[in-house]
């Protein structure tokens, strides 16, 4: 029965995310957004730096986490399994021009995560005692007055936060702690069991706690990682024209490497940088609607750095690894994923590679667990009312148990369905509410450019 159930659910999630339909639907949105509000992505660019520094802060506006909080908490969900074992599969399957792909999919998405997040800013819920509650669902709820699909979203997210946002990725911990100790897959009940208790520890503390755990986790193993992988380029610097060129080659060719060569690295680099980023999933502006501001256009000017740092700079080091080594030319067949990436270090920096790739998986693994609890935790309370949190939040800790231990494929596949169910609804407040959006920042700019 697991097994026929693991089957058809792998197979309606192939459908899903390998049909063209899903990714002209991701990315045309993207496309849509981005022109309506004129490449907000390079109008934007330099101010979103300077408000994550925390250059127009005004202490008494609403919210529970500073700008650079919420952004470390929506990074440490997106920054994880994808960057390092996504990567690899999408250069595997697609060829080395799913990279450039996955850039494009990464600017286009900076406008869509603008754009889902200055709307779940403007339209958040705050309690008498300062309590935050946003996203997608509740800019479906008051944007558009649609309940019922502002309740399927909550519940979609729901369902998400146990298979791609907690179980999935206890057991990439264990992958990662594999990477520097191959024993450490034969205690894993033991390890989720400290995992579970780590987890509880912070987020049994609310959105505060988790936003102060992730910006301290995500800009050092952010950096640890990137400068791993400097390392590895610089002593590639010769091979790095060569390996620009293949990228471009495979990804804009056809001439050259032939069209069903570009049509994979489209399907890849597309498809895997939607995954890496969550760009249009609506994930990433529930953790923003915390943000202390009264000003929606500037949480949405920090949020769409979210692709361009998790995709554009940490996602790039993997790519570009991969490629300036050769790992993945004439590769054995079950070098797939991290063990990819893994090995691309490995040739350049022995077992100090390994170690990079398994303790970025494991930190990359636990901080996306972490954030994907107050995804969860807020969907609880919309559906369920402020008495369904406690309860919910014991339930995610205990899970990371069963997620490091157990087999997880049935999982990955109801993952990967509910996170698509999920963007459908959020894409469709999306298209319906550009103009909104477009108002509030066009008001926004010129308030500021008169210094106000």
């Amino acid at each position: 029965m697991l097994e026929t159930l693991t089957e058809v659910t792998g197979k309606i999630s192939g459908l899903l995310w390998g049909s063209p339909i899903t990714l002209l639907l991701l990315l045309g949105t993207g496309l849509y957004l981005t022109i309506r509000l004129r490449f907000v992505q390079l109008a934007g660019f330099k101010h979103s730096f300077q408000l994550i520094a925390g250059k127009y802060d005004h202490p008494d506006d609403s919210g529970e986490v500073s700008h650079f909080q919420a952004l470390a908490t929506a990074l440490s969900a997106t920054i994880g399994t994808g960057n390092i074992a996504g990567v690899a599969t999408a250069i595997s399957l697609g060829g080395p021009g799913a990279l450039f792909w996955m850039w494009v999919t990464a600017f286009i998405g900076m406008a869509t995560k603008f754009t889902e997040c200055t709307l779940s800013l403007k339209f958040r819920e705050i309690d008498e005692n300062g309590n935050i509650a946003g996203g997608p669902m509740y800019t479906l709820l008051h944007g558009l007055k649609m309940k019922k699909t502002a309740m399927a979203f909550a519940f979609f997210a729901l369902v998400a936060s146990f298979g791609i946002g907690n179980m999935v990725q206890a057991n990439s911990v264990v992958d990662g702690l594999a990477y520097l100790h191959p024993e450490a897959r034969n205690y894993s009940w033991v390890i989720g069991l400290v995992m579970a208790v780590m987890v509880g520890l912070v987020i049994l503390g609310g959105v505060k706690r988790i936003a102060r755990v992730a910006s301290t986790i995500v800009p050092f193993m952010a950096l640890m990682y990137v400068a791993a992988a400097m390392i590895v380029l610089f002593n590639n610097m010769d091979a790095l024209p060569s390996a620009l060129s293949t990228i471009f080659n495979h990804a804009l060719n056809p001439w050259s490497v032939g069209g069903a060569v570009v049509g994979e690295a489209i399907r890849w680099g597309v498809a895997r940088g939607l995954f890496s980023n969550e760009a249009g999933l609506g994930s990433a502006p529930i953790a923003h609607a915390a943000a202390k501001t009264n000003e929606p256009v500037r949480e949405g000017l920090v949020a769409m750095m979210g692709p361009f740092i998790d995709t554009l700079i940490v996602c790039s080091m993997t790519g570009l690894v991969i490629i300036v080594t050769g790992s993945y030319i004439d590769r054995p067949d079950e070098l797939v994923g991290a063990a990819l990436t893994a090995a691309a270090f490995s040739s350049e920096l022995g077992d100090g590679g390994a170690a990079v790739v398994g303790l970025g998986l494991t930190l990359f693994a636990f901080s996306t667990i972490i954030a994907w609890s107050y995804y969860g935790d807020r969907s609880a309370k919309f559906l369920f009312g402020e008495n369904a949190v406690m309860p919910y939040r014991v339930i995610y800790t205990l899970a990371v148990v069963v997620g490091a231990a157990v087999p997880l494929q049935l999982v990955w596949n109801i993952a990967d369905i509910t996170n698509l169910l999920m963007a459908l609804p959020n894409l469709l407040s999306l298209i319906l509410l550009a103009a909104l959006v477009r108002k509030l920042q066009k008001k926004y700019f010129i308030s500021h450019r008169s210094g106000n």
